[in-house]
């Protein structure tokens, strides 16, 4: 079912960004450029940085909240931001220029025409990557296509970190806390990796929440290399999967957070049962 939330000031919903960074000084000039008027608050979680991404954030966005992350990887980056935040909605960008800041506003209305979770997409139309390497692209197809027919989504870009959802949403993707110390070993947590991404995705389907597709354009990282690596990483994606649908098969269904309000369906949006192009609620696959 559709559904509306109470929002804070029973007006506009107001917007947490959360921005993970690591060494991203010459990147964010860019970034802190393109953010579009309504932003509530931006939180940058700093990786350990040994530039100057922290002080040069503070001069591009005196009112920025900077958080250090408790741990490595950005799964619990992501993590220490959600805690965070204090918005209604919850948007997710990266650094390094790559996911574009103007998009904003589509995936805020997507939230507020009905969505649960408004998750970016480079391959619906009106989307596209100009960073993508063939290899990850056929390794995300295929990663896609799995999480499909096991979870019963109709996701076109599982691997996709550019994401927004209402706050009461974070309680049900049951991150790893973000006071539990590293592994001595020197092992992560599991969903304090790149997988995250997945992770999120996932546990929302898991949980039948409406999730919105929104086109979106990937632009080349700016500066700097990216830690990603598109083997051990999507080795980390795939076991994902496969421990979630283990996790779902065993597990019943949570309930949706209590102080979301049922009104119907929202004007101009699909009934129960319905479902718009790139719009949908997940049910449990197998």
């Amino acid at each position: 079912m559709t559904r509306r939330r109470n929002t804070s000031n029973g007006q506009s919903p107001s917007i947490s960004l959360v921005v993970p960074a690591l060494n991203e000084e010459r990147n964010l000039s860019y970034v802190f450029g393109r953010l579009p008027e309504g932003i509530t608050e931006v939180i940058l979680v700093d990786g350990g940085s040994k530039d100057r991404t922290v002080e040069v954030a503070r001069e591009l966005y005196p009112g920025i909240r900077v958080v250090q992350q408790t741990r490595t990887g950005k799964g619990n980056a992501l993590a220490c931001g959600f805690e965070a935040c204090t918005g209604d909605i919850v948007v997710m960008i990266d650094a390094d220029g790559s996911t574009d800041p103007e998009e904003i506003p589509d995936f805020v209305a997507a939230l507020t025409s009905g969505a649960d979770f408004a998750k970016g997409s480079r391959f619906r139309p009106g989307g596209d990557s100009h960073d993508i390497t063939r290899l990850r692209r056929l390794g995300n197809h295929g990663l896609n296509g799995i999480v499909n027919i096991l979870f019963g989504t109709r996701f076109t870009d599982l691997c996709y970190g550019y994401n927004a959802f209402w706050r009461d949403v974070v309680p049900l993707l049951g991150l790893p806390s973000t006071s539990t110390p590293r592994p001595a070993n020197g092992d992560r947590l599991w969903g304090d990796g790149f997988e995250i991404e997945t992770l999120i995705n996932v546990r929302v389907a898991a949980h039948g929440l409406s999730i919105s597709e929104v086109a979106s354009v990937e632009g080349p990282r700016l500066h700097g290399v990216s830690n990603l690596n598109a083997f051990s990483d999507g080795i980390r994606v795939l076991r994902t999967i496969i421990r979630e649908y283990r996790r779902l098969r065993r597990a019943p269904k949570a309930a949706v957070p209590a102080q979301r309000t049922a009104a119907g369906p929202v004007a101009g949006q699909p009934a129960a049962g319905q479902v718009e192009a790139g719009q949908f609620q997940a049910g449990h696959g197998g």
